[in-house]
């Protein structure tokens, strides 16, 4: 089973950027998402949310589901 939340060091990952600068993502996409009415969680994003956040990313998903 796939988890539902990417950590920081995750994000870090897929983009290729600093765990630092990953947390500045996450925070502004918990913003965009507080901001919707969702329940966040500090140093966490969904998974979806974020793979939908990036054109081009999707790919990626489905081949890691596969």
């Amino acid at each position: 089973m796939e988890k539902l939340f990417l950590s920081a060091e995750e994000v870090a990952e897929v983009m290729g950027i600093s765990t630092a600068y990953a947390y500045k993502v996450i925070q502004r996409m918990n913003k965009e998402l507080k901001k919707k009415g969702f329940i966040t969680m500090q140093g966490r994003i969904d998974r979806k949310f974020f793979y939908d956040q990036f054109y081009g990313t999707a790919d990626v998903v489905s081949k890691e589901v596969r």
